[in-house]
């Protein structure tokens, strides 16, 4: 690990070069503009693929970027940006060749981690007909990458939380996105939301408490 902190000391002085007072700036406070929720996975670091620098980006990650309205780590994030950080952007970003979609879609046990695949299982179960319609191999699990993204985004502006910061009249926004490895880069699926007039009416809140 030593060779690791060495290259900390080395980007350390390389940003203090460019800015000597930014490392005093970003300890008085952090002002990201955007919550990435994304996957775990080492590959897909959401400030490189932003190219956003610290304090520029909230990030929470999990395996498969999987959004749950029980889940109170992944909610008290969004809490903590939405109402304290006042971001105005919250991406979901999946990511192609994602291993946790891949093990979702079969049926082998992986041990602890098959509860929280079950969640990607539901949405393929929910989408079987479309699924199926493509040769079972890598572009079906594609496409299920897309449709786990899009139902953890929709799950973001399910919660009350984003509801309640709409209601207030806080400009936020939420995205789902994908990520290719295969080319560095990210788009932006078939779902966006930014007030609350996009929401399903069963999945409305009518006001805070």
């Amino acid at each position: 690990m030593t060779i690791v902190l060495e290259n900390n000391r080395a980007w350390s002085e390389a940003v203090k070069q460019q800015d000597p007072e930014f490392f005093e700036k970003i300890n008085i406070k952090q002002e990201p503009k955007i919550l990435w929720i994304g996957c775990s996975d080492s590959r897909v670091p959401a400030e490189q693929i932003l190219q956003l620098g610290p304090g520029e980006v909230f990030v929470h990650r999990n395996i498969a970027n999987v959004t749950l309205n029980t889940d109170m780590s992944c909610l008290s994030v969004i809490q903590y940006a939405v109402e304290v950080l006042k971001v105005q952007h919250i991406i979901v970003c999946g990511h192609y060749n994602c291993g946790g979609v891949a093990a979702a879609s079969g049926s082998h046990q992986y041990g602890l981690i098959d509860n929280w695949l079950r969640n990607i299982k539901d949405v393929y179960h929910r989408h079987q007909e479309e699924l199926e319609e493509i040769e079972e191999g890598p572009g079906r699990i594609r496409r299920l990458v897309e449709l786990n993204a899009i139902n953890s985004a929709k799950n973001v502006a399910h919660s009350t939380i984003v509801q309640n910061a709409w209601n207030r009249g806080q400009k936020l926004q939420v995205h789902a996105w994908v990520f290719d490895l295969s080319d560095g880069c990210a788009k932006r699926l078939d779902y966006h939301c930014c007030d609350e007039e996009s929401v399903e009416k069963i999945y409305k809140v009518s006001g805070e408490q």
